[in-house]
């Protein structure tokens, strides 16, 4: 799948089946890829205050065999702030973590 797509016209070539694999996942971070349409599985992370990715060492609780993580403040601490500069360099640094 290239970088750009239609997605109401993916959307409606995608079954009803399919649209729930999209949101059920592969494992337990990864989405479901569909073949057919070229829609790769794509990896997921979570984290309240930045990214974090749980290795396959990892529990299914979290407690253990994570990698590193960046933790930024809360959004409600960093909107408190009122310092878009700030914002923007907390959003910079998330999008180089993902990447």
């Amino acid at each position: 799948m290239s970088g750009r797509f239609d997605v109401p016209s993916l959307l409606a070539e995608l079954t009803i089946e399919e649209k729930a694999s999209l949101v059920s996942g592969a494992g337990f971070w990864w989405t479901r890829r569909i073949e057919r349409l070229g829609i790769p599985a794509i990896m997921v992370s979570d984290g309240p205050h930045g990214l974090r990715k749980q290795d396959t060492s990892g529990d299914h609780v979290g407690l253990g065999g994570s990698a590193p993580a960046t933790c930024f403040p809360t959004a409600s601490a960093l909107g408190s702030s009122w310092d878009v500069d700030l914002l923007r360099r907390v959003g910079v640094a998330g999008w180089k973590i993902a990447s």
